[in-house]
Formats: C-alpha cells, structure tokens, sequence
C-alpha cells in the first residue's frame, strides 16, 4: 500500500493526529501502516511475545513502554515472530535492541532508541487498552501510517 504521511496530512488535515517527532525507524521496511493494536506495559515484554505471536493481520503494534530508556521491549526474535506472523508494524515508545538484525527484516519498526539490555518477564501490562504519548492517543481499532517523514493517527482508514 502506497502513501505518504505528508499528502495524508494535506488530504484529511481535520482527521488525522501527528505524533510528536520523537522515533527513529529501524525496521527493514521503512513505510508501513495498519489497525492498530496496543499494549501498555513497563520494563516487561512478556506481552509483546505474547501478542506477536498471535494472527498480525497487517496490524501495527504499539507499546506504550513509558519512555522508558533503560532496556530493550523488542529484539530480532520479537520481531522476527512480527514477520512471521503478519504484522505490519510496531511503534515502541521505549527502546528496542538487535538493530542490525531488524533492520533485515521486512516489518516497520519505530523506536525511541536501541538499548543492549533485555526485560524481565513477568507477563504484566494492559492489552488493547488506550495510550497516549508524543501528543496523540492511540487506540485499538484506528489507523497508524508511518514513513521518513513522520507519524500519523486516524480514527479511520484513508488510503485502500
């Protein structure tokens, strides 16, 4: 699917939410776009396993990890279960790892930075719930594009 966040912007300006340009892309595919799901969790990726390994569907995944810069929610093994398993994407507001690994792989991945270190595992967090952060919330069910220039939220779909 083609688009580009600047003429979504330009088309449907009373639609669409900007995120604050706060991520950098480090997935092999550098465009991407889906329904979104969400989590909201902290220093602990057990659900992110959890939910990648589930039907993708060409959903994005978005992990409210509360910024945290002090280790990696997903790494290429997490990532790799995105691929495999038909996700479009997934936006970490926290840190990812394996960055040369991802950045292989044909899946879109946006993240605050990279950190060497993994998480616990105690499986704790909130799915699909609601989660603001970068000036937008973000909920189950509406739309995500992202690319070079930016991210985007709509609570619909624009582009076929």
């Amino acid at each position: 699917m083609q688009f580009f966040t600047t003429d979504l912007c330009d088309a449907h300006e009373d639609q669409v939410r900007v995120v604050a340009p706060m991520f950098k892309s480090y997935g092999g595919r550098k465009s991407f776009c889906g329904p979104i799901s969400t989590l909201k969790l902290f220093e602990d990726n057990g659900l992110v396993r959890g939910t990648l390994e589930s039907p993708g569907e060409n959903r994005v995944l978005v992990v409210d990890g509360g910024g945290s810069l002090r280790c990696a929610l997903v790494g290429d093994q997490l990532a790799a279960l995105g691929v495999r398993n038909g996700w479009s994407g997934i936006l970490v507001y926290g840190c990812i790892r394996d960055s040369r690994a991802i950045g292989a792989m044909d899946l879109g991945v946006f993240a605050l930075a990279t950190h060497p270190r993994k998480t616990v595992k105690k499986n704790q967090g909130e799915r699909d719930v609601p989660v603001t952060f970068g000036g937008v919330t973000f909920a189950a069910g509406a739309w995500l594009y992202a690319d070079e220039d930016g991210v985007i939220v709509s609570p619909v779909r624009l582009v076929s």
